[in-house]
C-alpha cells in the first residue's frame, strides 16, 4: 500500500503519524491494514504529515478510480439493459480505435438485433433484473451507427467458439454468421478469428479497450474499467499476441462459411 510505504519512508511510526494529524491512535493502522477506506482529507493528511504533499492529488485520483473501477453487474443493470447500452454508446463515440476481443460470444457492436435479443434475454435472467430486453437491443442497434462513421476504426478478434456458441436458435445463428460476412468488407472494420488448434499464448478472458485510455474487462459478478498506464499496456500486449494468432480476411471468410455449412448440414 502507497500509503504505508510513505510512512515507513518518513520514519514515523503509526501513532507518530496520528499524532502529526490529529487522529486517534488505531486510525492509522486500521487504514494500513484496510478495515477503514480513507477520505480524499485522510490522503492529503497523511501526505503532509510524511512532508511529501505533492503526492497526495495523484493517490487522491487513484482512489477515485479504484472507487469507480469495479462496478457489480447487479449495480450496473438495477434499471434494466437499456441504460448499459447508452453508456458504451458514449463511450464508443468518443473512441478512435477500438480493439475488442471475446473468446466465447460475437461482439456486441456486430450482433444482429436477434442475437442480441437471445443473449439479452440471457442477461436478464442470470441477474435477474427489470425485463427491458426489446429498449436494450434498440439501443443496441443504435450503438452500431458508430461503425459507419469516419474518424473511428475498429479491430475485432474473437476465438473460433465464437462461431459455435449456440445462442437462440438456427435461424438466429444463420443470421448471425451471414452478418459477420458483411461485416468483413467494411472498410473500418477488422475481423480475425483464432483457430480452435492455435496454442495458448496470452491470457483470453473477454476485454474491450478503447484507444490507450481505458479498457473494459466483464467478469461474472462485475465489470472491471482499467484505467492504470501499466495495466493497459499489459491488455495491448495480449490483444497484440491474440490478434497475431487470427486468421483474416479469406480464411476467416472460409471458418465463417464453414460453420454456416455445418449448421444447415
Amino acid at each position: 500500500m502507497r500509503l504505508r510505504d510513505l510512512r515507513k519512508d518518513a520514519g514515523l511510526t503509526g501513532k507518530g503519524l496520528a499524532d502529526l494529524a490529529g487522529w486517534d491512535s488505531s486510525k492509522v493502522s486500521k487504514i494500513e491494514y484496510g478495515r477503514q477506506a480513507p477520505s480524499e482529507e485522510d490522503i492529503r493528511a497523511w501526505c503532509r504529515a510524511c512532508g511529501v504533499p505533492g503526492q497526495a492529488e495523484d493517490l487522491v485520483v487513484t482512489a477515485r478510480d479504484v472507487e469507480s473501477s469495479y462496478v457489480e453487474w447487479r449495480r450496473r443493470l438495477r434499471t434494466g439493459t437499456r441504460a448499459r447500452q447508452e453508456k458504451s454508446q458514449t463511450l464508443e463515440s468518443e473512441t478512435r480505435l477500438m480493439r475488442w476481443f471475446e473468446p466465447v460470444l460475437i461482439p456486441g457492436l456486430l450482433h444482429t438485433a436477434e442475437y442480441a435479443a437471445a443473449v439479452l434475454r440471457r442477461v436478464t435472467a442470470f441477474y435477474e433484473i427489470p425485463d427491458d430486453v426489446d429498449a436494450g437491443v434498440s439501443a443496441r442497434m443504435e450503438r452500431q451507427q458508430v461503425l459507419y462513421r469516419r474518424g473511428h476504426s475498429f479491430h475485432f478478434v474473437m476465438a473460433q467458439q465464437a462461431l459455435r456458441t449456440t445462442v437462440g436458435n438456427r435461424e438466429v445463428m444463420a443470421g448471425q454468421l451471414d452478418r459477420l460476412l458483411s461485416v468483413m468488407s467494411m472498410g473500418r472494420v477488422r475481423l480475425g478469428i483464432i483457430p480452435d488448434q492455435a496454442p495458448y499464448l496470452a491470457p483470453s478472458n473477454q476485454f474491450i479497450m478503447f484507444d490507450d485510455r481505458l479498457v473494459h474487462v466483464e467478469a461474472i459478478s462485475a465489470e472491471l474499467t482499467v484505467t492504470q498506464p501499466r495495466e493497459i499496456a499489459l491488455y495491448a500486449r495480449a490483444f497484440g499476441i491474440l490478434a497475431g494468432q487470427a486468421a483474416y480476411g479469406t480464411r476467416a471468410r472460409s471458418m465463417i462459411l464453414d460453420e454456416l455449412r455445418r449448421r444447415e448440414g
